[in-house]
């Protein structure tokens, strides 16, 4: 799990502006799909769905999405081959891993492969929002880094 540290912000003071936080849920139960847009409900935010990891990398292909919310299944396939494939893309986006068994082991999987954070179901709507603004910061901030020459 990603902590907050020293220099990071609070929920808070993660600020956006006028433009929503980007996010794309990608499993095949259109039920968790229907709780993240109930969830992630306002103007801060704006959420694109997707069943399956081929549609998911059309829309990724032509929009740049900082968030994806990867259900650990998603048939065929995993999170695993999602990860694999965001890390083709020219600003790759963060992915997020949702699993009703979100153990210990998931967590250091996750972790030690590359991907952002885990989410535990069902979805607490405060966990929810904290670990995708902390997560659109460290993405936006990695994305305005001054390159090394």
């Amino acid at each position: 799990m990603v902590s907050e540290g020293p220099n990071s912000p609070s929920l808070s003071e993660i600020q956006t502006g006028d433009t929503p936080i980007t996010v794309l849920s990608v499993g095949p139960a259109q039920d968790d799909h229907n709780v993240l847009e109930r969830l992630l409900h306002g103007r801060k935010w704006k959420i694109h769905t997707r069943l399956s990891l081929s549609s998911a990398m059309a829309l990724l292909q032509k929009a740049l999405i900082p968030l994806v919310i990867c259900e650990q299944d998603l048939l065929p396939g995993t999170w695993r081959d999602m990860l694999d494939h965001l890390t083709l893309l020219p600003e790759p986006p963060y992915l997020i891993v949702a699993s009703r068994l979100a153990d210990d082991h998931l967590w250091a999987e996750v972790l030690n492969i590359g991907a952002y954070n885990v989410l535990a179901k069902p979805f607490d709507g405060a966990e929810l929002k904290r670990i995708l603004s902390l997560a659109w910061w460290h993405w936006h901030d990695q994305q305005h880094e001054p390159a090394i020459r």
